[in-house]
């Protein structure tokens, strides 16, 4: 897989890049990052990216011209046939489409990923309707620039990549993963992976040794060595937390019987999502 990302700060991600899940990705050749300095294509002496807003405003808006000369470079499919070439030219901004972990899934999928970091008070809209396929917001606030967005679409989508994590399950069985199909209560042989798969759900709480600290022991329901009891309370839990903290998300899954015993025990009310 390879990204290209186009910004005006191309050693912000000499950082980021370089440790972790992300190095050993590009160590193994799994994915293969390229940053793209917009001030080498303009054509000034000033090397200027931005200029002000037709119909006035405070800020800076970036310019056309640059970005569209360094897709250009790039030699990326026309739009028309970038999905059959598995390529893609996002545009991030604040007034994108939420970044989720379902179109993580979808990117991870893809081929290449070019990416187009926002900066000043926004990008030239000629930008979006000639060159990208998506704009993409990484949360309802707004950055300095794409690049911290950036950082962590790339991050996000590496991680799903086959190989990237040292076990394969690592990144299903977690907030915000598939739903396991197999309904995996345990092996009779060890101890369960999961819930089910978080099927959307946040994840359930985690702990390790030791067994008390500072007074705070682990459930008990983890140290019986029951499996079932385990899946059990690991599901208890996600449900518990997912309705605390994301209690959203509960509208947006099939919810079973089993799993609405549980969240009317927790105070759930209806498929509001209200306690």
């Amino acid at each position: 897989m390879r990204f290209d990302i186009i910004t005006i700060f191309p050693d912000f991600f000499s950082g980021p890049f370089d440790y972790g899940i992300l190095k050993r990705a590009r160590t193994a050749g799994l994915v293969n990052i390229a940053m793209h300095d917009l001030r080498g294509f303009t054509h000034d002496r000033h090397r200027t990216v931005d200029d002000r807003p037709f119909g006035g405003g405070e800020g800076m808006v970036l310019k056309v011209q640059p970005i569209y000369d360094a897709v250009q470079s790039l030699k990326v499919a026309p739009k028309a046939e970038r999905q059959r070439q598995k390529e893609t030219v996002i545009l991030l901004s604040a007034q994108g489409q939420p970044f989720t972990q379902a179109v993580a899934l979808e990117l991870a999928a893809i081929e290449r990923v070019v990416i187009v970091c926002g900066r000043y008070e926004g990008v030239d809209e000629r930008v979006n309707e000639l060159l990208c396929d998506r704009e993409i917001s990484i949360g309802d606030y707004v950055l300095s620039g794409g690049e911290l967005a950036a950082a962590v679409i790339v991050d996000t989508v590496v991680r799903l990549l086959p190989g990237a994590l040292g076990n394969p399950d690592s990144s299903r069985f977690e907030s915000f993963g598939a739903d396991d199909v197999e309904h995996d209560a345990g092996e009779a042989d060890g101890p369960p992976r999961s819930t089910y798969g978080a099927g959307g759900l946040l994840d359930y709480p985690h702990y390790t040794r030791p067994a008390d600290f500072m007074g705070v022991p682990i459930p008990e329901a983890l140290a019986g060595g029951n499996h079932e009891t385990v899946r059990r309370w690991r599901r208890r839990m996600a449900l518990k937390k997912t309705l605390e903290n994301r209690p959203d998300l509960l509208e947006k899954i099939e919810i079973g019987e089993e799993d609405r015993e549980i969240l009317a025990e927790l105070g759930w009310v209806g498929d509001s999502g209200t306690i």
